[in-house]
Parts: C-alpha cells; structure tokens; sequence
C-alpha cells in the first residue's frame, strides 16, 4: 500500500500522537509497505520511512493569540500553517490511504477534490468529537475509515463510520524494566520520586499534581513536559514544594532512562483518547495512578490497583501513597504489557486499510 501519515508535530515534538502514529507509520514500513511522512521537524535518520517537511510556525507562537472556532488552540493556528504548505506539496494520486488525528486544517487539506482521491483515514489520537458533533467546523468532517483508540469512541461512532477499535502501542525495547540513572540525569538518589509526563495546559491537571504531593513528606516530583502553564506550575512548586519539584524537557532517547528512575506515575486528565504514557509507565515497571475510568481500566487491566477518584483529595493521597510504597518492579517483563507492542498494533492497522480498499 502507498500510505501517507500527516501531522504537524512529525518529527517536532515526541507527544502522544506524534510518537504513536509515528511508530505506527515506521512499523507498516518495515513490512513492506510505501509509506512517506509529512511533518514541519527535520528528518531523522535510520527511519525507515520516507520523509517530507512540511514547513509550519510552532504552537508555542500562538499561545497568547485570540481563540476562536475554528482556531480553538494554539494547536489548531500551527495546524493551519502546516496545512497551508501541506497543500503545495501533497499530490492525492500518490497514495491510496491517507491517515491523520488533526482536525480541522490537516484533514481539509488531505481532502483536497482530485480524480484518484485516497482513502481518508481518521484516528481518534486527540478525541472523537470532530466524528460525531454536528457544529461549527466538525460539520464538515468525512472519512472512509475511522480508528477509534477505545470502545467507548467506536459505540458512539460505528453506525455511522467505518469504524475498528485498534489501541495505541508502546515500543518494548526501549521501555522495559531496569536499573535507574538518576546520578546521570541529575535527580534525587535519596528520596522516592513521583513522575508525571504531561504537557502543561489546564485539562492535565498539573497543578493538582503539585498539590497532592506537597501534602505528601519527602517525594519529589518530576514532570518531563512544556506548555502553557509552565510558569504557573513553576510558581506553585515554588510555594508548595520548595526542593521537591522539577520540570525538565528531555529528549526521547532519554524518555526510558526517566521512567525507569521514578517510583510511582502520576497522571490527572480526567478523560484520556488513550494515553501512551501509562503504556510507557506500565512497561517500565512503574505502579500507575490516575483517574479511575471503564476507559483506563479497559487499558490497564490488572494493572489498575492505584487509579482512584483523582478528584477527591483523600483518595488520591492514599493511591499515592500505596504507589510510592509499592515501589517500581525492576526485573523482568511487565505481566500483560506485550499485547501493546507496536508490531502487533501496526499489523491491526495494516489488515483495517486493506479491508476498506477491498471493499472501494
């Protein structure tokens, strides 16, 4: 098959979406499949896909401008920049199936009117609601193939798309269990840690992190991520957490290192689309906790012993304190982590798009 993945952050940020269609895309590669990525950060070498930047202005520009439909985020400015140059360079008859999670700019542009249009896939990395909701821009939306990251998308969305439920993956060889290099990447070697990986913006909840840790003696709380909120996350920490509080970006090579030196995760969106961090999390060894959901227990399984109510503060510190307590398993594979491999994850995508072009 000629398959292009599209996404503005390719190769720019290693961000949920970017990593997990990014991994999707280098694994239908290797098995022999024609697929070219599109997206604003440079080429990577060894990868075994084709590559094509795209030129757009970073998120990061826009994060003091005006929001309003369809530019509801920084997010969605930078998508329009991405899309604008997409279209120069995007020719429709060159693939048969093209794939994105970003609405709404991206996926105009990959609808451009051409004689040999591609199948337009959609992934549900970022929600469902361009799929279902009939208002404002997500009018407009319309897909061949609709991959829903949980069940609950798929209820919601399989009569009226194309739909299959195919969850987010996470690479084995990089994430696994081991020793801890918290000498090297310069963290506490005397105190548990508490890591959350996590952009800074409001519907992650770090503050709240911050807070349910300052009631907690003696852990020290890491969070690898950037946003927004930084700065306010960085004056709370200061006031709550005095010398336990640390905000670091890290590239994604060092991103296994960083989960293996913690002793507990911590994540407090209320509602994920999926969430490769506790995949991440998982693999590593690490105790998970987080809000408790059908949605994250269907992920976790029996993993699932520290989510709770993240909303009560009580629950929360006693799921904490049990994480912490329970510490980080350090040998060994993590019991039921294989089925995410992104081989298996990739294959699921590979036998969806077939099953679509047969049917065209």
């Amino acid at each position: 098959m000629r398959l292009l993945f599209a996404l503005p952050g390719f190769h720019r940020y290693d961000r949920g979406a970017e990593v997990a269609l990014l991994s999707v895309a280098e694994e239908l590669a290797r098995l022999g499949h024609a697929v070219t990525v599109a997206g604003s950060g440079p080429a990577r070498p060894g990868a075994s896909y084709a590559y094509r930047r795209v030129s757009s202005v970073r998120r990061e520009r826009f994060e003091k401008y005006p929001f309003f439909p369809p530019l509801r985020s920084e997010t969605a400015w930078e998508d329009m920049t991405f899309a604008a140059n997409l279209l120069r360079a995007y020719r429709p008859a060159d693939f048969d199936a093209v794939i994105t999670c970003s609405f709404p700019f991206t996926h105009w542009a990959l609808r451009r009117p051409a004689n040999a249009s591609p199948l337009q896939i959609f992934v549900t990395q970022n929600g469902d609601w361009p799929a279902y909701a009939d208002n404002s821009e997500y009018r407009t939306f319309w897909c061949d193939g609709l991959v829903c990251t949980n069940p609950d998308y798929f209820e919601r969305n399989s009569a009226r798309w194309s739909c299959t439920v195919i969850p987010n993956g996470v690479d084995l060889g990089r994430f696994h269990t081991g020793a801890d290099e918290r000498e090297r990447l310069g963290l506490p070697t005397d105190k548990p840690i508490v890591l959350m990986v996590s952009a800074l913006i409001p519907t992650k909840r770090v503050e709240d992190g911050i807070k349910a840790l300052s009631r907690m003696d003696g852990a020290h709380l890491v969070v690898a991520g950037d946003g927004p909120l930084r700065s306010d996350a960085e004056a709370m920490a200061a006031n709550l957490l005095p010398g336990r509080y640390r905000r670091i970006s890290l590239p994604a090579t060092e991103m296994p290192a960083l989960y293996r030196s913690a002793d507990a995760f911590l994540h407090l969106s209320l509602l994920e689309s999926f969430g490769n961090v506790f995949l991440e999390a998982w693999a590593s060894g690490l105790p998970i906790v987080g809000h408790d959901t059908e949605r994250l227990r269907w992920i976790l399984a029996d993993n699932s012993a520290f989510l709770c109510d993240t909303e009560d503060e009580g629950a929360l510190g006693r799921s904490l304190t049990g994480a912490v307590a329970a510490g980080r398993q350090r040998n060994g594979v993590a019991h039921g982590i294989d089925r995410f491999a992104w081989p298996n994850v990739a294959m699921q995508y590979q036998q969806f798009i077939e099953s679509l072009l047969q049917s065209r």
